[in-house]
Order: structure tokens, then C-alpha cells, then sequence
């Protein structure tokens, strides 16, 4: 499994419109398959006098699986364009529905597919789209007179602070990317003169969204 992956953190919902037919793109971050089902069909009711509602998602687990559909529109002009898009990306647990509103005129094999992978990434652009990291929960107690050079190391070297607990001492929880666990301990040693306490409290995802604020997943 790889250390880093992109997920959808908040979906989102984008739009484009070709010689009068709107492309309504909805995204959704899904953990498995009932999920996926269970949205694209309250999509479909929401969106029930449509042409056509096509779909494409890719869930992360043991395995990764993938699965779109063209739902009516010619085959591979639709769904297999939009999983595409998802798997150029590297998203993982996304759904993207697209639902679309037929104008009258047809727009033929490459541009059902231009249509499709252009409403795909705008629906992207309006979501937020987090990076992922496999990581450890690392606590770190040191007296206050450290806390400038752990903050220092911490920021010098891109290692998330989760939270800082104020008492007779101050605690970092720190979320440090596992090939970086053994520098970090070395650094922090060396900055606290070997005085701070360090405790690994076990592996951790953890995604930071674009106002700074980090979030812990267990998976």
C-alpha cells in the first residue's frame, strides 16, 4: 500500500454546458460499494427527468475497484471516460455521477467523450481534493523552554502538529510520515538535549485541507 493517496474531503458539484445539453457533475466521497449504489440511485431520483445519469467510482481497500457506467449514452463514451479522469487524478473513494440534460442537437462519439471528461473535472475543481499521508501519532513532552526549536523542527521539516497541551509541561501530538520517524526522534532528541519524552502512539492517516487544519482517519 502506498504511503500517500488523494480523497475526496468535501464534495462537490460542477456544470458545463455543449450546444444546449447540461452536464451536471456530482461528486462524493464513498468508502465501498453499498455506498456508491445507495448514492447513485438517490442521485437519479433527485435528478429523475434526465437523459441520462452515467457514473464512475473507485473505492480503495484490500484491493482497489473500479466500475462505470454509460447508462444509456453510447458505449465508452461516457463512463469510461469519466473513470479515466478519476484514475489519471490518482482519487481514490470517489464517486462522480453525471447527469445530463439532453439539448436536441447530438454531439457525436468524441464529443459525448470531451463532454464527460470536461464535466468530470470541473466537478473536481469544486470539490476539495485532500492528499492523504500514512503516518505515526507521535507525542512529544518537553519543558517550555523547548517549545521554539520543536515548533522549529516540526515546520522546517513539513511534520503536521495535530493539537499542543498546555500543563506542567507542553505536549505536542505530532503526525510524522513513517520514513521520517527515525530522523524525527533523532531530531527532537537533539534539539531537547535528550530530555523531551517521545511516545509513538501507533500508525494514523492524516490529510491536512487547504484553510491548515489536520485531520486524523484511522484508515
Amino acid at each position: 500500500m502506498k504511503d500517500s493517496y488523494k480523497m475526496v474531503f468535501a464534495g462537490g458539484s460542477g456544470e458545463i454546458v455543449v450546444k444546449k445539453s447540461r452536464f451536471i457533475a456530482s461528486v462524493f466521497s464513498v468508502e465501498n460499494t453499498a455506498e456508491a449504489e445507495n448514492i447513485i440511485e438517490q442521485v437519479k431520483k433527485k435528478y429523475w427527468d434526465a437523459r441520462h445519469n452515467c457514473y464512475a467510482y473507485v473505492i480503495k481497500g484490500d484491493t482497489v475497484l473500479k466500475k462505470c457506467s454509460d447508462d444509456g449514452e453510447p458505449q465508452g463514451t461516457a463512463g469510461r471516460p469519466m473513470l479515466d479522469v478519476l484514475c489519471g487524478e490518482e482519487i481514490y473513494n470517489i464517486l462522480v455521477v453525471v447527469t445530463r440534460y439532453f439539448g436536441g442537437t447530438l454531439l457525436g462519439t468524441g464529443g459525448l467523450i470531451r463532454a464527460y471528461t470536461d464535466a468530470v473535472k470541473e466537478g473536481i475543481k469544486a470539490s476539495d481534493i485532500m492528499q492523504k499521508y500514512r503516518a505515526y501519532k507521535v507525542r512529544v513532552t518537553a519543558d517550555y523552554t523547548f517549545m521554539g526549536k520543536i515548533q522549529y523542527t516540526a515546520a522546517s521539516h513539513d511534520i503536521a502538529v495535530h493539537d499542543i497541551i498546555y500543563g506542567d509541561k507542553v505536549e505536542f501530538v505530532m503526525l510524522v510520515q513513517q520514513n521520517m520517524i527515525d530522523k524525527f526522534i533523532e531530531m527532537i532528541t537533539s534539539a531537547t538535549s535528550a530530555s523531551a519524552g517521545i511516545q509513538n502512539e501507533g500508525e494514523v492517516w492524516y490529510g491536512c485541507t487547504a484553510d491548515g487544519n489536520v485531520h486524523v482517519f484511522d484508515k
